[in-house]
């Protein structure tokens, strides 16, 4: 019996970076899930025990912004992996969870593919 796909939740607010995101995971045989926001990743979260890897813009609106979803969802769900963009700021390296990778935007995709593969191995 074949392994399932690994579930990736996607936590973008602009609907067409949240769309090429899905795509660029969905073609590498993943399963995406969608979230606008970090209320609805919680959510979908708290709904979804078999999401392994967590994928976050910083920049949201609606209170809670990409950095505090990944320190909740690092205390709320450990075995979660976390891979967090931006295009107006580079964290610093202490300032992210364990367990999390920081990719700058504009990515290459072919980078953030091979980072969630080595996650889901």
């Amino acid at each position: 019996m074949p392994m399932s796909a690994p579930k990736i939740l996607v936590v973008e607010d602009e609907p067409l970076l949240r769309m090429a995101a899905v795509d660029m995971i969905e073609a590498e045989g993943f399963e995406a899930i969608e979230a606008a926001d970090a209320t609805e990743a919680i959510a979908i979260l708290e709904a979804r025990p078999d999401i392994t890897i967590v994928f976050t813009d910083i920049d949201m609106p609606r209170g809670m912004d990409g950095m505090k979803l990944a320190a909740l969802i690092r205390d709320r769900w450990p075995p979660i992996h976390l891979i967090i963009t931006s295009g107006h700021m580079t964290p610093a390296q202490t300032s992210l969870p364990e367990n999390s990778v920081f990719f700058s935007k504009p990515y290459r995709e072919r980078d953030v593919i091979a980072q969630m593969r080595r996650m889901a191995a």
